[in-house]
C-alpha cells in the first residue's frame, strides 16, 4: 500500500492556538497522537509519501520521531524542514528525499509538491473512458484562505471547456488538485483513492455551505 500525507508539524506546538487550532494540550501530546496514529494504519513494508512539513524540531529530535514511523518514508522537502540542512540529520530512514517528484499509482500519475501547481504536468491525460489519469497531490497551504483560492481555481477549471487541437471537441478540463493536509485526516496517512473521496466531499460540503469564511 502506498499512502500520503502532508503538513505534520512534529513538534510545532503553536499549531494548537494559532492557525490550525489543533486543541492538543501540548506539542508532546500532539506528537504522541500523531505517531500512534500513523502506526496505527502503515505497517512496515507500506510505503508513505510526506509531502513536506513533516517536522520544525532540531535534527537529533526529528530522528527520533522518524525512527518510530513504520513504513518506507518518502519526503518532498517542504518549507519548515530545516532540519535536512543540518548535519546530525540521520537521511537514510528515507527511500528518498526530493522537492518534487512524478510517480504512478494504480495506472494513474501523481504529481508530488509540497506547494500546489496549478498548471501541472500531464494534466489533461485521461484512460479510454474519458476518466482524468493524472492527479497533484500537495500540501503547504493547511486548511487556510489560500486553501479557499485553491479550490477557488479548480472550481473555474472544472467550469471550463477547451478543445486540445483544432476543431476537437471541446471538453472540461481536468483540475485534479488534492490537498493532503494531515488534519483533513485525522492525521491519518491515507491511499490515493482515499484522498479521492476525501477531497470530493470536502468541496461538496465546501460548495453547500458558500465557502468558509476566514478571518
Amino acid at each position: 500500500m502506498r499512502f500520503y500525507i502532508s503538513d505534520l508539524h512534529f513538534f510545532h506546538s503553536n499549531m494548537n492556538e494559532s492557525m490550525d487550532k489543533r486543541g492538543f494540550p501540548s506539542g508532546e501530546a500532539m506528537n504522541e497522537s500523531m505517531i500512534q496514529k500513523w502506526n496505527g494504519r502503515v505497517r512496515k513494508n507500506d510505503e508513505v509519501v510526506i509531502l513536506g512539513d513533516l517536522s520544525v524540531g532540531k535534527a537529533a529530535e526529528t530522528n527520533e520521531v522518524i525512527q518510530r514511523l513504520q513504513g518506507k518514508l518518502y519526503l518532498i522537502s517542504g518549507n519548515h524542514d530545516l532540519y535536512l540542512g543540518k548535519k546530525e540529520f540521520d537521511a537514510s530512514r528515507f527511500v528518498w528525499i526530493r522537492p518534487y517528484a512524478e510517480m504512478h499509482d494504480g495506472g494513474r500519475r501523481v504529481i508530488l509538491s509540497h506547494y500546489p501547481v496549478f498548471c501541472y504536468n500531464k494534466q489533461y491525460l485521461r484512460d479510454k473512458n474519458g476518466n482524468p489519469r493524472t492527479y497533484m497531490l500537495y500540501g503547504h497551504v493547511h486548511d487556510t484562505y489560500d486553501e479557499y483560492l485553491v479550490d477557488r481555481f479548480v472550481q473555474i477549471s472544472r467550469a471550463s471547456r477547451r478543445s486540445l487541437k483544432e476543431g476537437g471537441e471541446e471538453m472540461p478540463i481536468p483540475c485534479n488538485m488534492i490537498n493532503c493536509f494531515c488534519m483533513f485526516s485525522d492525521y491519518v496517512p491515507l491511499t490515493l483513492d482515499e484522498w479521492i473521496l476525501v477531497d470530493g466531499k470536502r468541496r461538496e460540503k465546501m460548495a453547500k455551505e458558500g465557502g468558509k469564511v476566514y478571518v
